[in-house]
């Protein structure tokens, strides 16, 4: 069910105050790395929505300052880009990072999980339903076609997110190292709207991850760290 903006507004004040100004470091890599003056992402803004308010308020949702402002710019040209379109950001790591269960990443503040933006089969814009049931939306599966029981996979949405992020990513300063996404998926990717910006400007790999990467996408930004052998104890 989509709720009204204020619903999320108002949790994201009571469970999850505004992520602070301020300056971040990362250390070591998403594999193995850490995180100081880690920054907390919003729970809601204009367009977007966190995947869950007890798991962000559990802090498994923080950031470095570079990503959560490249992510919220983003979020931000989007609402030009794709007015009416909902997203959904999922989890991204610990305030001070390090090792961050299922995950093999998301240990320096780096990496973002987005679900992918969805639509109902009649073509109206849905954001992706995720709740304890569906293990916040990671249980979610979508065929080759990118369809899922009454949710279809809204590629030209998705490619102008990539975009987005890319646009909003060197604005701050930083880049986009990669995004991993289903390779059986990529061929619709490809094909729509903003396939062809895609493919020329956003690093996909197309060899298979551990997790199939369908009801989401992996980020992985390019910021310089320090050695992890530098953090401080």
């Amino acid at each position: 069910m989509h709720l009204p903006k204020w619903h999320y507004l108002l949790a994201a004040f009571v469970l999850c105050p505004p992520a602070q100004a301020g300056e971040s470091t990362c250390y070591g890599t998403p594999s193995n790395g850490r995180l100081e003056g880690g920054v907390s992402l919003p729970n809601a803004g204009a367009n977007f929505h966190t995947y869950g308010r007890v798991p962000s308020a559990l802090g498994r949702t923080y950031v470095h300052a570079k990503v959560r402002d490249t992510l919220t710019s983003a979020y931000k040209r989007l609402e030009a880009l794709t007015p009416g379109v909902p997203y959904v950001f999922a989890e991204s790591g610990w305030a001070t990072g390090g090792s961050f269960k299922p995950h093999k990443t998301h240990q320096n503040g780096l990496s973002v999980d987005l679900m992918v933006p969805v639509r109902r089969h009649d073509g109206t814009p849905v954001p992706m339903p995720t709740h304890a049931f569906n293990r916040y939306g990671y249980d979610i599966e979508f065929d080759a076609t990118g369809r899922s029981d009454d949710l279809v996979i809204d590629f030209d949405a998705l490619g102008a997110l990539m975009l987005a992020l890319a646009d909003a990513a060197r604005t701050n300063g930083i880049g986009v190292q990669r995004v991993i996404f289903a390779p059986d998926l990529q061929p619709a990717l490809y094909a729509s709207e903003h396939g062809k910006e895609v493919r020329r400007r956003v690093t996909i790999p197309t060899k298979r991850s551990w997790v199939r990467h369908d009801e989401h996408i992996h980020v992985d930004f390019s910021v310089p760290c320090q050695p992890l052998n530098k953090y401080p104890k």
